[in-house]
Parts: C-alpha cells; structure tokens; sequence
C-alpha cells in the first residue's frame, strides 16, 4: 500500500462548497492614470504578470486570486505580497468560521483551497469556450467542492503539493523574468518603430523611398474600410463547413496572425455572415476591459470567412500587418481610451476607430517595420516555448498527486495502486 492510500485510507471526508467555507470577492476598478512606473502594489485582473503597479493596495498579502474575465478568464493564482484586486478577477478568502469550526489553520487552509481551485482551474477556463467573451460567474466558483478533513491530513496534503509547486515555481522564474525582459524590449523597440520620429528619419534615408512620397498622418478611415459583423452564436458551429471567426475566439484562441479558422459553420449561416477576405484584420471590439478592447488578427488563409457581430473587419491597400502592430501601441491606446463606451462591458464603435490618426509611410518602410516586428515576435514565442522538460515533468508530478489527494476517490485509489514512496508525507 503507498502512502498515500495510507494517508487516506480511513479518512473521514466531508464536502462543502467553495462559498460555504470561503469569502468570494470581486475587485474594484481602479483608474489608470494612477499607475505608476514605480508604483508598489501590483494591479492583478488575472493571468500571470500583474496590469501595472500603484501605490494603493485593497488585498492582504497570500490571498488566492481568479480571473473573471477576457483571455485569462479561470485563471488561477497565489498573491505573496498586498496588492490591488482588479474589477476583473475575484479573491478567495477562507471563512472564519470554517477556521473555527474544524480547528484548521489558516495559512494551511488557505493554501489547502489553493489547490483545489488549481485542480479546477481548466474545468473553469474550458467552460466559457466559444461563449463570446471568457468569463468566470461568482455561482461558478461558489459551487466547488471541497473536501473537509482532518487537520493533521490536511497539513499533510498542502505539505505535499507545496514542495511541488515551489520547485516548479523556481524554475519558473528565471523564465519568467526573461519572457517579461522580452516583452518590454519588444514593445519599446515597437514603439520605436512606430513613431513619426522614427519613421521620418527611416523613410528620408531609405533608398527604396518611392518618388514623390512623403510620410503622413492619415486616418484609419483614410487609407481602409471598417465592417462591422453580425450574427453567428455557438450553437452555429459544426464540425466541418465554412470557415468563421467568433469575437470571443481572438481573444482566447488567435494569436497575432493565423492562416486557419477553428470554428465551421453551415452554408445557410455563412449566407448570412459578412465576409473577411484575405489580408483583413479582425478587430473585437466588446470586452470587459479597455486594454482588451481592439484586439486583432491578420486573417491570412486565401478563402473568405464569415465574422460575427461584437467585431469588425478592416480591409487596407496598405501592409495590414503594419497596421494591426499600430493597433498594439500606446498612441493606438490612448486614442481608444478617449472613445470606449460602457462600464461593465466596454465598447468601441468602428466611426470612432475611423478617426483614429496614424503616421504612414511609404509601403516599402511598412514592409521593413513589418519584418522587424515579425522578428521580435518570434522570439517572444521562442520564449514562451522554452519551458524546461524538467518543469514540465514537475508539473505533471504535482497534477497527479493533486488529483490522488484531493478528490478522495476510493476507487481511483485501487486502480493506481503504485509503489510511490514519498518520504516527505
């Protein structure tokens, strides 16, 4: 017998839900011209790498955090140090009566919830696939459950997972610190690019410069065609059929450019849809949160798609690859910011995006800008990519022991009946 069927052999097992035995908060919004380069207190909305920072806080320190909603939607994390808590994303809080109810400690428990909320986090995110934008209700999360036992088992089992996960965590932050080094090294140099400075100097040096063209602000109204879309809902979707992109699907399932849909719909809906050619930037343009709004993808494929509605295509003679880089930068944002709509869920009108000015140079500096950012793309994905074999394993080590401790599944137990030695159980 291992000992973990030892451990949970005659266990006692209880099973509450998550909002019986915790207090689920949702963040407050905090204004953004209050974020600070050197702020203290790092802003969290969900997902791995804080907003930014500011210099008030309204979470204690070691406080379990879930993302609400957009791309990170489910998202699951431990905060170490005080922090402000989003409107995008909920706390988790043990209650003080479970505490005094079943003589637990506290830090234990709250560790102890932490990782039954990791062992649901892809149940979560999974969820709200192809449901317009991803998001995580409070009912969700309250009707968790989790298993009450023993103080001496549950200190055991945290014990356990925790080395776990502090091993991988170290590994992990070297990576990290390398991946956001990148990120801010390739939105400076974007930027750079980008800029009406920069772009004067690279176009009256440039020998490919095209006779009489002078670099000008324009406006996105200018120089292309917004298209707003319509109809398309999940229950649209088939396995095989026409190609469609669903504005939820940018933010959780396209990266910057793609060359493939995921989603297929009959030719009666497709009938219906507005089309995308290729070469057209598709734009979401309703999220929850501002940063979100006006994200993009280069559709690339060589047949046309249909689009729903909650987005817009923009077609362009000029390199859209150039122009979708515009749409990710701070002068992009700050115009955005002064034309979004709504409060809980934010929009951006194509009328408002059409005015929207934009420094453009000839076609042959687009395709240079366009070739440089490619290539710090690149890297950020070579980045990402580089996660270790050995944390890989590790993780998959501390998901199985996870699911062997937390689910208290007896016959689980008898099929994977295992020679594992823990000796640190």
């Amino acid at each position: 017998m291992s000992k973990i069927d030892e451990l949970l052999k005659n266990e006692k097992i209880e099973w509450k839900k998550l909002g019986n035995v915790s207090v689920i908060s949702k963040g407050k919004q905090f204004n953004k011209r209050d974020m600070l380069e050197n702020g203290i207190y790092p802003v969290i909305n969900g997902g791995i790498l804080p907003s930014g920072y500011i210099n008030v806080f309204n979470s204690e320190e070691n406080s379990i955090t879930v993302s609400q909603g957009g791309a990170s939607a489910g998202f699951v994390n431990f905060i170490e140090t005080k922090f402000w808590l989003g409107a995008h994303a909920f706390s988790v809080v043990p209650s003080n009566d479970t505490i005094n109810n079943y003589n637990y400690d506290y830090n234990c428990f709250n560790r102890f919830l932490f990782h039954i909320l990791k062992m649901n986090q892809i149940k979560l995110q999974d969820s709200k696939i192809g449901a317009g934008i991803p998001s995580v209700s409070k009912d969700e999360l309250s009707n968790i459950e989790v298993p009450l036992t023993s103080k001496e088992t549950q200190e055991k089992i945290v014990k356990t997972l925790d080395e776990f996960t502090n091993y991988v965590t170290e590994l992990q932050a070297e990576l990290q610190a390398e991946l956001q080094a990148r990120n801010k090294q390739y939105e400076y140099y974007r930027d750079m690019l980008l800029s009406e400075e920069y772009l004067k100097k690279l176009s009256e040096n440039s020998e490919m410069l095209e006779l009489n063209y002078n670099l000008k602000t324009t406006t996105l109204g200018d120089i292309g065609k917004f298209t707003r879309g319509n109809g398309l809902q999940k229950k649209d979707f088939i396995s095989k059929g026409k190609p469609v992109i669903h504005y939820g699907q940018i933010y959780t399932k396209f990266n910057f450019e793609t060359e493939k849909t995921i989603s297929f719909v009959d030719d009666d809906v497709f009938s219906k849809l507005k089309k995308a050619k290729s070469n057209d930037i598709l734009i979401a343009t309703t999220s929850e949160n501002i940063e979100d709004v006006g994200k993009c993808v280069v559709w690339l494929g060589n047949e046309e798609i249909g689009f729903s509605g909650d987005m817009y295509s923009y077609s362009t003679k000029e390199n859209p690859k150039y122009i979708a880089y515009y749409f990710q930068t701070d002068k992009f944002q700050k115009q955005k910011e002064q034309k979004v709509t709504g409060t809980k869920l934010i929009r951006i009108h194509g009328d408002d995006m059409a005015k929207f000015s934009i420094t453009l140079p000839p076609r042959s500096i687009q395709n240079k800008v366009v070739e440089v950012l490619d290539k710090f793309q690149d890297l950020l994905s070579d980045t990402q990519g580089l996660l270790p074999e050995e944390i890989e394993e590790r993780q998959k080590q501390y998901e199985y022991y996870r699911e062997k401790l937390l689910t208290f599944d007896g016959n689980m137990l008898e099929r994977e009946r295992e020679h594992i030695s823990l000796t640190h159980i």
